[in-house]
């Protein structure tokens, strides 16, 4: 029966989401700085699979274009939402063609583990089932489809809320809404499922009692950590949904040797990879990036798809995109680094600095308030405060370059395109439109004229004035 040991993986995201109150397709509201969707479709890439489709609806473009980087993503469009039943039908003349099982999971649904759908799929394929079903149980099952067994413990089928007795509504194990069908008994089911509820929907939970009353084998998977089925109906479901992988994160983290101080207020991103001995302080969020050992990030700080080096210190509410910050550096407090940044090993960028698009040479320094952009800036070369490369045109960007060695003095500027020669000295207060040359001494600052006596004369007839 099982013949391919690989399923299709079929992913329900067509919802409006209606409780939501949002523009946004419910799929892809954000779990730590991703949309749920994308938290599942990860999890449909990293199983044995055949294929992976995704059923559209509400912002059919919208989910489309967000999904664009995953490859070889096929979708089917549910033009009206009639329900599982339906979602699945969209997709029922691909899934003629395909052998084997069919796993479904919900767009809504982002928190399952790995180790759970690899579970469930194994016990499919092992025990040749028909259809295997995750379900939990819950103290407070409102909402929830109710698992029916009879006196043996087997599964009869699955009644909604809507639909369930007063009886039905005290069963506390609930249909997980993640199903292993054998792909034949699937179509053979869909085909039968009506309508006659009080929704007026079909219900894919239908295929459930169909499939018992053929003498087919149907098995309820039972899940302990009820979490992994956490469906985000709401606003209050979604903030559920971040603090539940959150902790997950910070936990597995933590066990690996990562010190979080105050752990409830730090968000990490569950793709990033984060060595040993990193440190991170309270209020910072971390997405898209690759930490090495040792690295210090203090409070407050921002950091996304970044690759920090080995012992690098990042210091209290910086914010860091795009870049790249290597071995020793130092950074902030209070420092922005734009994307296309690169840091070389010992460099320091000091409080209010902002780097855009630039790279900055072993040992360089730019302690504090001054703006770098399209630069190229060599080794050991010391800026001083209040420096700013003048890259803009109005129209176009310019490249600045600056040599080793070369020291710039304080409230200085330089007028894009421009290179500052190895081992050359800017006198603070220099304005700069020209090349300077190797070892030169620049100074671009008007003629000091000192009148004497004017300064007090002056202030008097001010005074006098008024």
């Amino acid at each position: 029966m099982n013949e391919l040991k690989h399923p299709h993986v079929l992913i329900l995201a067509a919802g409006q989401g209606k409780r939501m109150h949002s523009k946004l397709p419910k799929v892809l509201h954000s779990v730590l700085f991703r949309p749920m969707l994308h938290h599942v479709i990860d999890l449909a890439y990293a199983l044995p699979h055949s294929s992976i489709s995704v059923v559209v609806g509400h912002g059919k473009d919208q989910v489309e274009k967000a999904c664009s980087q995953y490859p070889k993503l096929q979708f089917f469009h549910q033009k009206e939402q009639k329900g599982t039943a339906h979602a699945v039908g969209v997709a029922e003349e691909f899934l003629k063609t395909v052998q084997g099982q069919v796993l479904i999971l919900s767009g809504d649904v982002c928190l399952l583990r790995h180790e759970s759908v690899s579970a469930l799929i194994a016990d499919h394929n092992q025990n040749e089932n028909h259809l295997t079903f995750v379900t939990t149980h819950l103290k407070n099952p409102m909402g929830y489809g109710r698992v029916v067994r009879n006196a043996e413990g087997q599964v009869q089928g699955i009644k909604e809320e809507a639909d369930a007795s007063s009886e039905e509504k005290k069963i506390t194990e609930i249909n997980a809404g993640l199903y292993c069908f054998d792909i034949r008994s699937l179509l053979g089911a869909l085909a039968r499922i009506q309508s006659s509820n009080k929704q007026g929907e079909f219900y894919l939970t239908d295929a459930i009692g169909l499939l018992v009353q053929d003498k087919k084998k149907v098995v309820g998977f039972p899940l302990t950590d009820h979490q992994e089925i956490h469906g985000v109906n709401d606003r209050k479901a979604l903030a559920d949904a971040e603090r539940i992988l959150q902790v997950r994160t910070n936990d597995r983290l933590m066990m690996s040797g990562v010190t979080l101080h105050q752990p409830d207020s730090i968000l990490i991103d569950p793709r990033c990879l984060i060595g040993t001995d990193v440190e991170i302080g309270p209020g910072t969020q971390v997405s898209s990036s690759r930490i090495e050992e040792g690295v210090v990030i203090e409070g407050q700080c921002r950091i996304h798809d970044c690759h920090l080096e080995k012992g690098c210190h990042i210091k209290q509410g910086s914010y860091l995109e795009g870049s790249s910050v290597g071995p020793e550096a130092k950074v902030g407090p209070y420092a922005h680094l734009r994307p296309e940044s690169k840091l070389a090993k010992g460099v320091k960028i000091g409080n209010f600095v902002e780097i855009k698009k630039s790279t900055l040479g072993e040992n360089t320094k730019a302690s504090h308030l001054s703006y770098i952009g399209d630069a190229e800036i060599g080794r050991n070369v010391n800026i001083g405060c209040g420096f700013i490369t003048c890259n803009y045109d109005g129209e176009h960007k310019h490249k600045t370059t600056i040599e080793d060695n070369v020291f710039v003095g304080s409230d200085s500027q330089v007028i894009a395109p421009l290179t500052l020669g190895k081992d050359c000295y800017v006198a603070s207060g220099s304005t700069l439109t020209k090349n300077v040359p190797a070892g030169a001494l620049a100074l671009g600052r008007s003629k000091q004229m000192n009148k004497l006596n004017y300064g007090k004369r002056l202030r008097e007839t001010l005074k006098n004035k008024k």
